[in-house]
């Protein structure tokens, strides 16, 4: 089993999406690109992983990816929305 200090999220830019891989298992944060603009479509994290933190990881790296790149962010996922209202450091990335 894998520490969660351990867990990497890597950027997989020829499936939009970010990823980490834990246990065997794929947790993703999937997005779209449309001009200036990262739409944030869809988080999963395998039943087996929850409650790890593991969708707090990958919102926090793609959100960072967003602003580094100054790109205006939509959440369409369900998830990403709700972590944003969460973080309101990063209120000033919506479109």
């Amino acid at each position: 089993m894998s520490s969660d200090a351990e867990i990497a999220v890597l950027h997989n830019e020829a499936e939009s999406r970010f990823e980490a891989t834990v246990d065997g298992h794929l947790a993703e944060c999937e997005y779209l690109l449309q001009q200036g603009t990262i739409v944030f479509t869809h988080t999963f994290v395998p039943p087996e992983l929850r409650g790890r933190g593991i969708a707090e990881k990958l919102a926090r790296t793609a959100l960072e990816y967003a602003r580094q790149q100054r790109l205006a962010v939509v959440p369409a996922c369900s998830y990403l929305a709700a972590y944003v209202r969460r973080h309101p450091e990063y209120a000033s990335l919506l479109a």
